[in-house]
């Protein structure tokens, strides 16, 4: 199976002049616990979408490829001050032709190995991540409505009524048989108002088109990197939780390692 991580963005809310996936966590990047969780999982081929300050990310990438055996490829999403469906758009040669499931995955958020592995093992070919315990207080997630077990929308101030509603997690599962339908909905966005729409409108798509199962993990720790205050919180509650739940017995994928550097 392979991954792409979207980390084209600059963190506007944020206010870093870092891109938000070199933000460091336990002493290691967002982006290398991205890496060490996938390789653990049996992922042999990450794409990384850069774009605001692309050369920090660049740079890091030969060193976790090797540490982690896995083979790391950049693409440069050079219109990143536009919509980032623009993303979407510079991952597509990655995808066309693929044979297997694809992931998907936003690359400011900080989980635990529980939560890769939810998403790879779900017997739906094409699936999203929800977390039914979800606050707008200070932000505005991406809301997912379920009824009769399938996901019937995907945005944000959605209301009506539904079986039960989750937060997206940012992080998707698309099966090989779905890929043609997001390349469409990425490609026809490529003129006029729609270059500056969110990729969230293509995903949108392939939920009202019925593609998209879902899986709960609702319980487990993790949080997405939008504010400063969200870095306190993930250095402080998300991260000891994640440390924690990876320790246990059933959870044995390793925390990321750094390699000695001393001579």
């Amino acid at each position: 199976m392979n991954a792409i991580i979207y980390a084209a963005g600059k963190g506007v809310r944020l206010g870093s002049d870092r891109p938000k996936i070199l933000l460091e966590f336990g002493g290691h990047s967002l982006l290398e616990w991205h890496v060490a969780r996938l390789a653990a999982a049996g992922v042999s081929r990450l794409l990384v979408v850069t774009g605001f300050q692309r050369e920090q990310i660049a740079a890091m990438l030969p060193r976790l490829g090797q540490q982690y055996a896995v083979k790391i490829e950049e693409a440069v999403n050079h219109d990143f001050d536009e919509g980032s469906v623009l993303s979407f758009h510079v991952s597509l040669p990655y995808l066309t032709g693929a044979h297997d499931p694809v992931l998907l995955m936003d690359g400011d958020v900080l989980y635990p190995a529980a939560m890769l592995r939810r998403l790879i093992d779900s017997p739906n070919p094409t699936t999203l991540l929800i977390d039914r315990k979800y606050s707008t207080a200070d932000d505005d997630p991406v809301l997912v409505p379920v009824r009769n077990g399938r996901p019937v929308e995907f945005r944000k101030k959605w209301t009506g009524e539904a079986d039960l509603i989750g937060e997206s997690v940012g992080f998707f599962k698309i099966a090989a048989a779905d890929l043609p339908l997001l390349e469409t909905e990425t490609e026809r966005r490529l003129s006029g108002a729609q270059r500056n729409e969110s990729y969230d409108e293509v995903l949108r798509t392939l939920v009202l088109a019925g593609r998209f199962g879902y899986e709960d993990v609702t319980g487990l720790p993790w949080t997405e990197i939008d504010f400063p205050q969200d870095i306190a919180r993930a250095t402080n509650e998300i991260l000891p939780l994640i440390q924690r739940h990876d320790d246990t017995p059933d959870n044995p994928i390793a925390k990321p390692q750094v390699q000695d550097k001393r001579p």
